[in-house]
């Protein structure tokens, strides 16, 4: 499974690698499943993903961005969770924050994120991975410059490097339950938006992060009425966190001893893996270490 999958991120990138020479990837085309826009360069990377599932010739179910379950085969054992570029719009752009994510279970009636057996993070850009499976004690990291994994220490929120998410997320909203935590940590700490959950988590593994935050699904379940906010920023849909965005992200983080959780400190196992609709959708906050984690989720002005 280690090789099969290795293959498909390497497959995913290399087509996209390709488009990127061609330009123009900033065409918005389509929705996927759950209502987030498509862009050309999403397509290119779903259509890596059939082409290397059809070539390897293994049944298995497949739940990706944006075609949904397909089954490949017959007899599948397994099921594959798979975002095939998790930051399309820093991909597009050519930022390099962007990352495949690939997560396996075993295929039942309803699989979960506490069902995962195999996790992969890949960046699009530098190759360099993070992977996991049942069968090792440790988060294996292939192609970084400094030892991974390797969790912060900071404590402090005036001093830590985080990242936020405003994708289908009205900003006064936010601003309005974290902005005194981006007024502290501004200046002496660090902020940054990278519009993708796996490479925040990652980040926060690699030591490069103190924490991420993607607190809308909590905002939107204490206050219902806030539902037509949400969706006038979605275009109409409710984009919160999917199962694919963080299947495989928060799998890798609970190995490596990052502390990962809904934005009501509960553990974000029990996601289905194979629903995308609101009530099945995310919030998260990850942090290096637990003292970090417990003062973010007191801060918030909920």
């Amino acid at each position: 499974m280690n090789e099969y999958l290795v293959g498909l991120a390497n497959h995913i990138a290399e087509a996209v690698a390709a488009v990127r020479k061609e330009g123009s990837q900033r065409i918005v085309d389509g929705h996927s499943p759950g209502g987030d826009a498509q862009f050309d360069i999403d397509h290119v990377a779903e259509n890596a993903v059939q082409e290397y599932l059809h070539r390897a010739g293994m049944p298995v179910a497949v739940y990706s961005e944006g075609t949904g379950l397909v089954h490949f085969g017959r007899g599948a054992e397994w099921l594959l969770v798979i975002d095939p570029v998790d930051g399309t719009r820093p991909a597009a752009a050519g930022l390099g924050t962007a990352t495949i994510s690939i997560a396996a279970a075993r295929l039942t009636a309803d699989p979960r994120i506490s069902d995962v057996d195999h996790a992969l993070l890949q960046e699009i850009d530098t190759g360099a991975r993070l992977y996991w499976d049942a069968s090792m004690d440790a988060v294996q990291a292939d192609g970084y410059r400094q030892p991974t994994p390797a969790p912060s220490r900071t404590v402090s929120l005036d001093r830590m490097f985080w990242s936020i998410e405003f994708n289908g997320h009205p900003s006064p909203l936010m601003i309005s339950t974290y902005g005194h935590l981006i007024d502290a940590s501004a200046n002496t700490g660090g902020l940054f938006v990278f519009n993708s959950a796996s490479y925040s988590i990652s980040r926060i593994i690699t030591g490069q992060l103190d924490a991420y935050v993607d607190i809308g699904n909590r905002l939107l379940r204490d206050r219902p009425e806030l539902e037509p906010e949400f969706r006038r920023v979605g275009n109409g849909h409710i984009l919160h966190l999917f199962p694919y965005d963080i299947a495989a992200a928060v799998t890798l983080a609970q190995r490596a001893g990052i502390v990962v959780t809904d934005g009501y400190g509960e553990p974000l196992g029990e996601t289905r893996l194979l629903d995308v609709g609101p009530a099945n959708q995310q919030s998260c906050i990850a942090a290096s270490n637990p003292t970090l984690h417990q003062r973010l989720l007191a801060a918030m002005r909920w």
